[in-house]
């Protein structure tokens, strides 16, 4: 493996910017040599890796592909850890009433795509550790949980390597665990993405992590013009933006997306019922939510 260099120093804080899985992490670490900050940055770029390769459905041999391959024809026996990796994605779906899921349609002509494209036409067998597909036109992409996956994992190879605190940035999605140095919680100053100078929410994110998905459709409506209820004339109003905060990577970037899905009151009476979980919303026009916890 190649060493890390040129490592990024702020007091103790040891920082290395890396191009893994299709997007930019940073990963800065708490440590008192900058040698031993190289080794221990390593550790987690080399499970960021493994990651990658386990879950990637590019290559034929893969075990997602082979669960699609054996769509509506019989169970494929797979690893646990991507086993458990699928059974929290079921979860996560029914938890959010279906507007996350994993699966999708392999031919999109067909008549049916509720039929298809549905979490709960994915068998688990815990006994025999296997995954079946139902329908035979059926998939599955672990897409929207591999960054998240990663970056935890990633932070348990840190930790394993002896690092007690630290921050994973992926692509704008933060994990962060312990102090920093002046032992002061992490925090951050979440920013509207229209005006991305003016923080509207300070929060202390240490041992958890915080992930922001846009609408990038409601965000060009806003600079456009505002959508129109044809009914009555009235704007509509939607989510522009949504941060979620939870204890891993892996749940705040799936629960982003189903935010923004289910709206703003759906999404704040869904969160303030979750323990560990907050978000802050913004709408289109640029009204802040905050679920509670949030200040």
């Amino acid at each position: 493996m190649l060493a890390v260099k040129n490592l990024k120093s702020d007091s103790n804080i040891f920082g290395h910017d890396a191009w893994l899985m299709g997007t930019q992490f940073e990963i800065s670490v708490v440590a008192d040599d900058a040698v031993r900050a190289g080794e221990q940055i390593n550790a987690a770029i080399a499970e960021i890796n493994r990651v990658e390769r386990l879950l990637s459905g590019l290559t034929d041999n893969s075990q997602v592909n082979e669960i699609n391959r054996n769509a509506g024809i019989k169970p494929v026996k797979v690893d646990a850890e991507i086993f458990r990796l699928i059974d929290r994605a079921l979860q996560i779906s029914e938890l959010m009433h279906g507007t996350f899921d994993i699966t999708y349609v392999a031919d999109k002509s067909t008549e049916s795509r509720s039929t298809h494209n549905n979490y709960k036409n994915v068998i688990l067998d815990e006994v025999n550790v296997t995954v079946f597909l139902k329908d035979k036109n059926m998939r599955i992409s672990l897409a929207s949980l591999s960054k998240g996956y990663a970056t935890d994992r990633a932070k348990y190879a840190l930790q394993l390597a002896g690092v007690s605190s630290g921050v994973i940035n992926a692509d704008g999605s933060l994990l962060t665990w312990g102090l920093q140095p002046n032992h002061e919680p992490w925090t951050i100053a979440t920013a509207d993405p229209l005006q991305q100078n003016h923080p509207y929410a300070n929060a202390d994110i240490s041992n958890m992590s915080i992930s922001t998905a846009v609408d990038a459709d409601k965000q060009l409506a806003v600079n456009k013009k505002q959508s129109i209820n044809t009914k009555n004339g009235f704007p509509v109003s939607g989510i522009m933006s949504a941060s979620v905060i939870s204890p891993t990577a892996e749940l705040s970037g799936a629960l982003t997306a189903p935010v923004i899905a289910m709206g703003v009151n759906a999404s704040l009476y869904l969160v303030n019922k979750l323990n560990q979980i907050a978000c802050v919303i913004i709408d289109d026009h640029n009204r802040v939510y905050a679920s509670k916890g949030i200040k």
